[in-house]
């Protein structure tokens, strides 16, 4: 009952109405990210940042994380979900499913948001310049600056879009949340293990997000428009 009736809205929604609303949370994402940088640039976040990396130290040693030593390696097996050798697995695989399935428009829009997110993210840490944390020691090995938080940005583009993608192949309401659930909370569980590992401040993670979610809904808007103005191929089958 309640998802024929989120259907039958759904299917009153017009087209243009869906861009404002995909548009409005993507405008909003970036917004936050910017917001996120002034604070940063001003060194505003430093206090804030610095707080939450000692909480999670034992108190006296900054290289003694909290809690036993096994959610230390549970943290290292999660953030390895944002890491490059992953993500790229799950890339092409994905790309592969669904060119061989013939939906070329999706398996691009895949390729395309990944890889322009991560270039958007290494020029942007290029341009911050920003350090990485050094009032804790690093539990695992961090490769350049520290801003926006690479495994943040790219773990939301790559799992909200393949999360907005699935979520779109099914009508049952109940399976489109589960599904994005599930892509959101993998994206924060990432996010979140950079910090405990002491390897980026909160406030990269937080501008990772935002950054990552706000790429994710632009490319899903190119997606929206294009299936909106070039008829879907009849020979396609569903995701």
């Amino acid at each position: 009952m309640i998802s024929d009736t989120w259907q039958s809205i759904r299917e009153r929604i017009p087209f243009q109405s869906s861009l404002i609303i995909g548009f409005g949370l993507m405008a909003g994402a970036f917004v936050v990210f910017w917001s996120l940088a002034e604070e940063i640039l001003e060194g505003e976040s430093h206090a804030f940042d610095e707080m939450i990396l000692l909480a999670l130290r034992a108190p006296g040693d900054a290289s003694d994380p909290i809690g036993p030593d096994w959610i230390q390696y549970a943290v290292g097996d999660v953030t390895a979900l944002g890491g490059y050798t992953v993500l790229t697995m799950l890339i092409i695989a994905s790309a592969t499913y669904l060119f061989a399935f013939g939906r070329w428009r999706h398996a691009l829009i895949v390729i395309g948001a990944t890889v322009s997110g991560a270039l958007l993210m290494h020029f942007l840490k290029l341009g911050f310049a920003r350090p990485r944390p050094d009032m804790v020691d690093h539990l695992t090995h961090a490769m350049n600056f520290s801003f926006p938080s690479g495994h943040a940005t790219v773990s939301a583009v790559v799992y909200l879009t393949l999360g907005l993608l699935m979520a779109e192949a099914h009508k049952q309401k109940r399976m489109r949340i589960l599904i994005m659930t599930g892509a959101v909370i993998t994206t924060m569980l990432i996010g979140m293990s950079r910090i405990y590992l002491g390897v980026h401040y909160p406030s990269d993670v937080f501008a990772g997000w935002a950054l990552g979610t706000g790429w994710a809904m632009l490319w899903w808007l190119i997606l929206r428009w294009m299936m909106h103005h070039k008829a879907a191929d009849p020979e396609e089958d569903p995701i």
